[in-house]
């Protein structure tokens, strides 16, 4: 082994990066390290294509399986963990491959976090009851009048950013745009970034139906119906808004046909993969891989591995 290096392994939904990383693990000294928000919950296993009990035996995942899905987690929770799982990947002698598709957290990672005050309940319930009655485009009117920078970049209907810009005036008397440059950085090795890519759409979409409708039959719709009979969750609780989850619950709920669930939660993946995709190409220095030609990607994947390992 050269210096110590960081990989990634980025990629759309249903590109087949966890099989690829896998692959990788069996011939290189790596160890995968999970981005994705949806894995990190405990019992949403179908509908996130989490490895199973074999697979990860046979190469086992970081950062996955360490939240109940009534809690909350941040970017930059998965920052201070993922820094611990990188020292002590390299601690061991291995080097750390991520591997995921939740491009905040790479974005976050990669190039650091602004350091915003922490958010505080009361004045975020306060924000959210004057919301009630008087909307979120008056709110944001107001923002305007606090900080002009933060309304132009945030959409008069971006209740969550609105909100947030408007607690951290409430809290420090000082402008969201304040703390913007203020950055706390993570990583300090080297890191080289690989792109899956699919650039044919009508391939990915397809994919992504494929993929769907087998976790539909391998029984995503009950392993949802465990968490819609919890009390402590609701379709307004962070996990249960990923992608296919939220229309599955509604789909519980009654308020759609088993059809218009299927057909919205492939739309939204479709979504899901087209923003991850428009986040990929922000990326810099970044080694572009076909994941349309199994072949030529394993080649050039190990050719660049043998350049650091």
């Amino acid at each position: 082994m050269k210096n110590p290096v960081v990989f990634c392994l980025i990629g759309p939904t249903a590109s087949g990066k966890t099989q690829i990383a896998i692959e990788l693990t069996q011939k290189y000294p790596l160890e995968i390290i999970s981005v994705d928000a949806a894995m990190i919950y405990r019992g949403m296993d179908i509908g996130t294509a989490k490895p199973d009990g074999e697979i990860l035996a046979l190469a086992p995942h970081r950062l996955i399986d360490i939240c109940d899905p009534a809690e909350s987690y941040s970017a930059g929770q998965f920052c201070q963990d993922a820094v611990v799982a990188i020292e002590d990947i390299l601690a061991k002698g291995k080097l750390p491959l991520l591997v995921g598709g939740t491009m905040l957290y790479f974005h976050a990672l990669l190039n650091g976090l602004s350091l915003l005050p922490k958010g505080d309940l009361a004045i975020r319930t306060t924000i959210n009851q004057e919301a009630k009655q008087i909307g979120w485009p008056a709110l944001h009117a107001k923002l305007l009048q606090i900080d002009g920078v933060a309304a132009e970049r945030i959409h008069p209907n971006d209740a969550q950013r609105i909100s947030r810009a408007l607690e951290i005036f409430y809290l420090t008397n000082k402008p969201w745009t304040s703390f913007v440059e203020q950055r706390e950085n993570y990583l300090t090795y080297p890191i080289v970034k690989l792109a899956l890519w699919i650039e044919n759409r009508d391939e990915l979409h397809q994919r992504i139906v494929q993929r769907f409708d087998a976790m539909l039959a391998k029984g995503w719709i009950e392993e949802v119906e465990k968490l819609f009979h919890r009390t402590d969750l609701s379709d307004s609780t962070p996990a249960m808004r990923s992608v296919g989850y939220r229309q599955i619950w509604r789909y519980l709920n009654g308020q759609l046909t088993f059809n218009d669930m299927r057909e919205l939660g492939i739309i939204a993946t479709r979504q899901l993969a087209k923003r991850q995709m428009t986040w990929m190409r922000k990326f810099n220095d970044v080694y572009h891989i076909d994941g349309q030609h199994p072949e030529k990607l394993k080649n050039s994947v190990e050719k660049l591995f043998t350049c650091y390992t």
